[in-house]
């Protein structure tokens, strides 16, 4: 028999976790956090239902934290299995794990000593010994490259233009006396004729589905992100403040500095110091320059040039807590790139404590932001909001630019869709908020006519 179980981002964005059961033998697609609305963090905490060492495979679609940063928590917990991903996502959680960690160690310790935890003593759910650990289990592979777990069961990563090394995972379940399978789960599905990465690879056939939804019930603005971007840095430079960004480390921060640079060289917005200010996105900056694999023609092209597409002309990598502070002591326009891109940790909330109360300075939000996140309450106009125990006025200005994001929008979704030369038996919506995931389910029905559900936390279905 096999089956399937929806440990995460159903009815959610974050957490992605799905369990596909093979008579007995178990494949865990994603290990992420859940992230965002206090009931969601605390099921972090929560056991699985099922033992962690059950667990005899992991594959990740790609190294963002909500799909990948519950990998250490299952390693404490007994998983002592292969995590099979692409070389990238091999890459990037290296990085990315650790980093993590570091930071929900260095959250306890702040709130221990200044004294604003419920919890006494205050406690990471993993620490950086954890992810090490989580690390020495990941297998990387190529895209197309066939993985075999088991005789019944092989994988194979295929492009999905979200960040540097996600995929989609096709999940081939072969069964004597039946014909076999396909079961694909989306991951993040990425942008069309976006810089640096590919576009998402069409697919053409799977029985079950399960695709994401986080932008199913709207379209990203039309708004050129570049020029919308020009605007905020000029009008913020003329006001003398600070352009502050919380933007993922993986993806989005590479991507700004891309449009930032060619903004300079095009003379449309003055040449400011630019910092990104996190460890992580210093390092996965690195590695997209390393995995060509994914770059796009245009990458390419600066490639055999031997550009550096990811540096401004007056650009830094902030190096340790001095560096990062440090910034805050400088006068004059600036731009600063820092994680978290939800401001749910990290050096940012630093930042933003710091240039919240400043009317001259801005706060950019460019990636989608989930209830409850402080990103989404100053999204949403708060007048302040708390961080680190005390409650900081927002006097900055607040902007979006919705067409920095990276995942696929309702047409970008639909496009991909209707690549497939048949229908999936089943589609199954996920990661994405209730409102989002039904207005993508009516559409795919009233566009394409499939057979289309919505499926709940810890919902099991039996595939046939």
């Amino acid at each position: 028999m096999t089956t399937l179980t929806f440990l995460g981002a159903a009815g959610t964005v974050t957490g992605s976790k799905h369990l596909l059961e093979v008579d007995g033998s178990r494949l865990l697609v994603d290990t992420g956090l859940f992230q965002g609305l206090k009931e969601l963090r605390l099921r972090n905490w929560e056991p699985l239902p099922i033992p962690a060492r059950s667990i005899n495979w992991i594959a990740l679609t790609h190294a963002h934290i909500d799909h990948s940063g519950y990998l250490p928590r299952l390693v404490r917990d007994g998983f002592q299995g292969p995590v099979y991903c692409t070389k990238g996502t091999a890459d990037l959680v290296k990085i990315m794990l650790p980093d993590s960690a570091r930071l929900q160690e260095e959250d306890a310790e702040y709130a221990n000593r200044k004294g604003f935890s419920k919890h006494k003593p205050a406690a990471p759910l993993y620490t950086e010994e954890d992810a090490m650990a989580a690390l020495k289990l990941v297998r990387g592979a190529d895209y197309g490259e066939p993985v075999e777990l088991s005789e019944r069961v092989t994988l194979r990563f295929i492009p999905a233009g979200h960040i540097l090394g996600s995929s989609f995972v096709a999940a081939d379940v072969a069964s004597k006396g039946r014909d076999p399978i396909r079961v694909l789960f989306s991951g993040d599905l990425g942008r069309y004729n976006e810089p640096i990465l590919n576009d998402p690879s069409p697919v053409t056939e799977a029985d079950f589905l399960l695709v994401e939804s986080t932008y199913g019930d709207r379209l990203h603005e039309h708004t050129n992100p570049k020029e919308r971007l020009a605007e905020i840095v000029n009008a913020t430079a003329q006001r003398g403040g600070k352009v502050i960004i919380p933007a993922f480390a993986v993806g989005r921060t590479q991507l700004l500095v891309y449009y930032l640079r060619e903004l300079e060289e095009e003379g449309k917005i003055p040449v400011l110091p630019v910092a990104v200010d996190s460890p992580m996105a210093a390092s996965a900056t690195r590695l997209y320059t390393k995995h060509k694999e994914d770059h796009d023609i245009d990458m390419q092209r600066l490639d055999e040039k031997h550009e550096n597409s990811l540096a401004t002309k007056n650009f830094s990598l902030v190096q340790g807590r001095a560096g990062s502070k440090a910034l805050n002591e400088d006068k004059g326009p600036a731009i600063i790139i820092s994680a978290s891109g939800m401001a749910t940790g990290g050096r940012v909330l630093h930042h933003l404590a710091q240039y919240l109360p400043d009317a001259a300075s801005t706060v950019v939000m460019v990636g989608f932001q989930a209830a409850g996140t402080r990103g989404r309450r100053l999204q949403d106009g708060e007048r302040e909001v708390r961080i680190h125990g005390e409650m900081i006025p927002v006097r900055a200005a607040v902007e979006t630019i919705g067409s920095l994001s990276a995942h696929a929008d309702r047409s970008e979704i639909m496009r991909w869709l209707s690549e497939f030369k048949r229908p999936p038996k089943q589609t199954f919506i996920v990661h994405g908020e209730p409102n989002a995931s039904t207005a993508l389910k009516d559409r795919i029905i009233s566009e394409l006519g499939w057979n289309v559900t919505i499926p709940v936390y810890k919902e099991e279905v039996e595939l046939t």
